[in-house]
Protein backbone atom coordinates (compact mmCIF):
# COMPACT_ATOMS: atom_id res chain seq x y z
CA UNK A 1 0.00 0.00 0.00
CA UNK A 2 0.60 4.23 0.01
CA UNK A 3 -0.48 6.69 1.53
CA UNK A 4 -3.64 7.51 1.14
CA UNK A 5 -3.43 11.28 0.83
CA UNK A 6 -1.94 10.35 -2.72
CA UNK A 7 -4.40 11.98 -4.88
CA UNK A 8 -6.51 9.87 -6.87
CA UNK A 9 -5.94 11.09 -9.91
CA UNK A 10 -2.67 11.81 -11.80
CA UNK A 11 -1.15 11.29 -14.21
CA UNK A 12 1.62 8.54 -15.56
CA UNK A 13 5.48 9.62 -16.11
CA UNK A 14 4.85 10.31 -20.17
CA UNK A 15 1.91 12.74 -19.66
CA UNK A 16 -1.03 10.68 -19.76
CA UNK A 17 -4.34 10.19 -17.63
CA UNK A 18 -4.99 6.95 -15.77
CA UNK A 19 -7.50 4.54 -17.12
CA UNK A 20 -10.51 3.07 -15.41
CA UNK A 21 -10.28 -0.20 -16.17
CA UNK A 22 -13.35 -1.16 -13.57
CA UNK A 23 -15.27 0.60 -11.64
CA UNK A 24 -17.71 -1.39 -8.80
CA UNK A 25 -20.11 -0.44 -5.66
CA UNK A 26 -18.63 -3.32 -3.03
CA UNK A 27 -19.80 -4.14 0.28
CA UNK A 28 -17.55 -0.97 2.35
CA UNK A 29 -17.98 1.43 -0.37
CA UNK A 30 -16.79 2.12 -4.51
CA UNK A 31 -13.91 0.18 -5.57
CA UNK A 32 -11.85 1.11 -8.88
CA UNK A 33 -8.98 -0.51 -10.77
CA UNK A 34 -7.10 1.91 -12.89
CA UNK A 35 -4.51 1.93 -15.38
CA UNK A 36 -1.51 4.15 -15.80
CA UNK A 37 1.28 3.95 -18.40
CA UNK A 38 2.24 4.39 -22.22
CA UNK A 39 -0.93 4.24 -24.45
CA UNK A 40 -1.16 0.69 -25.57
CA UNK A 41 1.98 -0.55 -23.93
CA UNK A 42 1.25 -3.21 -21.70
CA UNK A 43 4.44 -4.45 -21.02
CA UNK A 44 4.66 -0.82 -18.91
CA UNK A 45 1.45 -0.62 -17.10
CA UNK A 46 0.87 -0.09 -13.95
CA UNK A 47 -2.26 -1.05 -12.11
CA UNK A 48 -3.54 0.72 -9.41
CA UNK A 49 -6.10 0.29 -6.44
CA UNK A 50 -8.69 3.03 -5.84
CA UNK A 51 -11.14 2.58 -2.83
CA UNK A 52 -14.16 5.32 -1.98
CA UNK A 53 -11.49 8.13 -4.43
CA UNK A 54 -8.83 7.10 -2.49
CA UNK A 55 -5.78 5.53 -3.54
CA UNK A 56 -4.27 2.44 -2.21
CA UNK A 57 -1.94 0.33 -3.90
CA UNK A 58 -0.32 -0.21 -7.24
CA UNK A 59 2.17 -2.49 -8.85
CA UNK A 60 5.00 -0.15 -9.15
CA UNK A 61 6.96 -2.24 -6.99
CA UNK A 62 5.77 -4.55 -4.19
CA UNK A 63 9.06 -4.62 -2.71
CA UNK A 64 7.35 -3.94 1.21
CA UNK A 65 4.73 -6.63 0.22
CA UNK A 66 7.47 -8.87 -0.32
CA UNK A 67 9.40 -8.11 2.95
CA UNK A 68 5.98 -8.36 4.95
CA UNK A 69 6.11 -12.02 4.16
CA UNK A 70 10.01 -12.68 4.02
CA UNK A 71 10.57 -10.96 7.76
CA UNK A 72 7.35 -13.00 9.37
CA UNK A 73 9.24 -16.24 7.60
CA UNK A 74 12.68 -14.90 8.71
CA UNK A 75 11.20 -14.97 11.99
CA UNK A 76 9.94 -18.43 12.73
CA UNK A 77 12.21 -21.08 13.67
CA UNK A 78 14.15 -22.65 10.32
CA UNK A 79 13.13 -26.59 11.50
CA UNK A 80 9.24 -25.61 11.60
CA UNK A 81 7.56 -28.07 9.02
CA UNK A 82 5.12 -26.39 6.37
CA UNK A 83 4.19 -22.94 8.34
CA UNK A 84 0.45 -22.39 7.69
CA UNK A 85 0.41 -18.75 6.20
CA UNK A 86 -2.62 -16.10 6.47
CA UNK A 87 -2.35 -13.29 4.27
CA UNK A 88 -5.15 -10.91 4.93
CA UNK A 89 -5.96 -8.62 2.16
CA UNK A 90 -4.79 -10.01 -1.39
CA UNK A 91 -4.37 -6.58 -2.82
CA UNK A 92 -2.42 -6.53 -6.17
CA UNK A 93 -1.27 -9.83 -5.21
CA UNK A 94 2.83 -9.05 -4.75
CA UNK A 95 2.87 -10.69 -0.77
CA UNK A 96 0.28 -13.66 -2.57
CA UNK A 97 3.42 -14.24 -5.11
CA UNK A 98 5.68 -14.19 -2.62
CA UNK A 99 4.53 -16.51 -0.53
CA UNK A 100 3.60 -18.97 -2.93
CA UNK A 101 7.20 -19.14 -5.02
CA UNK A 102 8.57 -20.08 -1.15
CA UNK A 103 8.33 -24.06 -1.19
CA UNK A 104 8.96 -23.79 3.01
CA UNK A 105 5.49 -22.21 3.09
CA UNK A 106 2.16 -24.66 3.83
CA UNK A 107 -0.89 -24.19 3.95
CA UNK A 108 -1.59 -20.20 2.30
CA UNK A 109 -5.00 -18.21 3.07
CA UNK A 110 -5.35 -14.91 2.25
CA UNK A 111 -8.60 -13.16 3.82
CA UNK A 112 -9.83 -10.55 1.31
CA UNK A 113 -13.39 -8.78 1.79
CA UNK A 114 -14.01 -7.09 -1.69
CA UNK A 115 -15.04 -9.56 -5.02
CA UNK A 116 -13.96 -7.23 -7.29
CA UNK A 117 -10.55 -7.29 -5.83
CA UNK A 118 -10.52 -11.20 -6.26
CA UNK A 119 -11.99 -11.30 -9.63
CA UNK A 120 -9.65 -8.79 -11.09
CA UNK A 121 -6.68 -11.43 -10.45
CA UNK A 122 -8.77 -14.25 -11.16
CA UNK A 123 -10.02 -13.17 -14.85
CA UNK A 124 -8.34 -9.66 -14.91
CA UNK A 125 -4.96 -7.79 -14.97
CA UNK A 126 -4.01 -8.51 -11.86
CA UNK A 127 -3.34 -12.00 -12.49
CA UNK A 128 -0.30 -11.38 -14.42
CA UNK A 129 1.29 -10.64 -11.15
CA UNK A 130 -0.79 -13.84 -8.73
CA UNK A 131 -1.82 -16.39 -11.44
CA UNK A 132 0.90 -18.74 -10.36
CA UNK A 133 0.20 -18.25 -6.71
CA UNK A 134 -3.68 -18.65 -7.26
CA UNK A 135 -3.13 -21.97 -9.17
CA UNK A 136 -0.49 -23.52 -6.36
CA UNK A 137 -2.84 -26.24 -4.71
CA UNK A 138 -1.30 -24.65 -1.13
CA UNK A 139 -3.63 -21.29 -1.61
CA UNK A 140 -6.96 -20.60 -0.49
CA UNK A 141 -8.95 -17.47 -0.84
CA UNK A 142 -11.56 -16.66 1.59
CA UNK A 143 -14.13 -13.77 1.12
CA UNK A 144 -14.84 -12.33 4.39
CA UNK A 145 -13.72 -9.31 6.84
CA UNK A 146 -10.51 -9.53 7.69
CA UNK A 147 -11.34 -8.87 11.50
CA UNK A 148 -14.81 -10.62 11.52
CA UNK A 149 -12.39 -13.84 10.16
CA UNK A 150 -9.83 -13.30 13.08
CA UNK A 151 -12.13 -13.24 15.48
CA UNK A 152 -14.36 -16.22 14.53
CA UNK A 153 -13.44 -19.66 15.72
CA UNK A 154 -10.98 -21.53 13.10
CA UNK A 155 -7.28 -22.83 12.75
CA UNK A 156 -4.79 -21.63 14.21
CA UNK A 157 -1.56 -20.20 11.83
CA UNK A 158 2.26 -19.77 12.17
CA UNK A 159 2.21 -16.45 10.69
CA UNK A 160 -0.43 -13.59 10.15
CA UNK A 161 0.75 -11.33 7.40
CA UNK A 162 -1.54 -8.27 7.29
CA UNK A 163 -2.06 -5.24 5.07
CA UNK A 164 -5.57 -4.10 4.77
CA UNK A 165 -4.54 -0.71 5.82
CA UNK A 166 -2.19 2.66 5.27
CA UNK A 167 -1.11 1.60 8.68
CA UNK A 168 -2.43 0.96 12.60
CA UNK A 169 -2.37 5.22 12.37
CA UNK A 170 -4.42 5.19 9.16
CA UNK A 171 -7.01 3.00 8.55
CA UNK A 172 -8.93 2.24 4.98
CA UNK A 173 -12.29 2.38 6.88
CA UNK A 174 -13.10 2.91 10.37
CA UNK A 175 -14.12 -0.83 11.66
CA UNK A 176 -10.86 -1.73 10.19
CA UNK A 177 -9.17 0.45 13.68
CA UNK A 178 -10.86 -2.95 15.93
CA UNK A 179 -8.01 -5.13 14.58
CA UNK A 180 -5.32 -2.54 16.02
CA UNK A 181 -6.93 -2.22 19.62
CA UNK A 182 -6.09 -4.78 22.64
CA UNK A 183 -8.98 -6.74 21.88
CA UNK A 184 -8.15 -7.31 17.80
CA UNK A 185 -4.65 -7.70 19.00
CA UNK A 186 -5.56 -10.59 21.69
CA UNK A 187 -7.74 -11.85 18.32
CA UNK A 188 -4.68 -12.20 16.57
CA UNK A 189 -2.69 -14.06 19.12
CA UNK A 190 -5.47 -16.40 19.96
CA UNK A 191 -5.54 -17.84 15.74
CA UNK A 192 -1.13 -17.83 16.22
CA UNK A 193 0.11 -20.79 17.37
CA UNK A 194 2.83 -20.66 20.21
CA UNK A 195 5.57 -18.93 18.57
CA UNK A 196 3.74 -17.58 15.49
CA UNK A 197 4.42 -14.34 14.32
CA UNK A 198 2.15 -11.32 13.86
CA UNK A 199 3.61 -9.16 10.58
CA UNK A 200 1.89 -5.85 9.74
CA UNK A 201 2.46 -3.52 7.05
CA UNK A 202 2.51 -0.04 7.56
CA UNK A 203 3.24 3.24 5.69
CA UNK A 204 5.71 4.27 8.23
CA UNK A 205 6.56 3.94 11.54
CA UNK A 206 4.52 4.01 14.10
CA UNK A 207 6.38 3.86 17.95
CA UNK A 208 2.55 3.14 19.53
CA UNK A 209 1.77 0.03 17.74
CA UNK A 210 5.25 -1.36 18.87
CA UNK A 211 4.37 -0.52 22.91
CA UNK A 212 0.85 -1.53 21.72
CA UNK A 213 2.21 -5.35 20.50
CA UNK A 214 4.30 -5.81 23.76
CA UNK A 215 1.07 -4.56 25.34
CA UNK A 216 -0.43 -7.28 24.03
CA UNK A 217 2.06 -9.76 25.13
CA UNK A 218 4.00 -10.24 21.74
CA UNK A 219 7.51 -10.98 22.46
CA UNK A 220 10.31 -9.73 20.33
CA UNK A 221 8.82 -6.53 18.58
CA UNK A 222 10.89 -4.88 15.86
CA UNK A 223 10.20 -3.19 13.11
CA UNK A 224 12.04 -3.14 9.09
CA UNK A 225 11.81 -0.39 7.00
CA UNK A 226 12.12 -0.28 3.34
CA UNK A 227 13.07 2.91 1.51
CA UNK A 228 10.92 4.81 -0.39
CA UNK A 229 11.78 7.45 -3.20
CA UNK A 230 9.97 9.90 -1.13
CA UNK A 231 8.98 10.73 2.28
CA UNK A 232 9.38 8.08 5.46
CA UNK A 233 9.82 4.45 4.72
CA UNK A 234 7.30 1.52 4.45
CA UNK A 235 8.02 -0.86 7.21
CA UNK A 236 6.53 -4.13 8.53
CA UNK A 237 5.66 -4.29 12.11
CA UNK A 238 6.39 -7.68 14.04
CA UNK A 239 5.79 -9.50 17.39
CA UNK A 240 6.07 -13.31 18.34
CA UNK A 241 3.56 -14.89 19.75
CA UNK A 242 3.76 -16.75 23.56
CA UNK A 243 5.68 -20.11 22.86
Amino acid sequence: MTLSNVPAVRNSADGSSPVVLDRREGPYGEVVLRRRGPHGDSSHAVYEIIANGCFLMDTADGRSERLLVDAALAALPADRPAPALLIGGLGVGFSLARAAAEPRWGRITVVEREPAVVDWHRSGPLGTVSAAALADPRTEIVLADLVAHLRAPGPRYDALCLDIDNGPDWTVTEDNGGLYTPAGLAACRERLTPGGVLAVWSAQPSPAFEQSLRNAGFAGVTTEEISVARGVPDVVHLGISAA
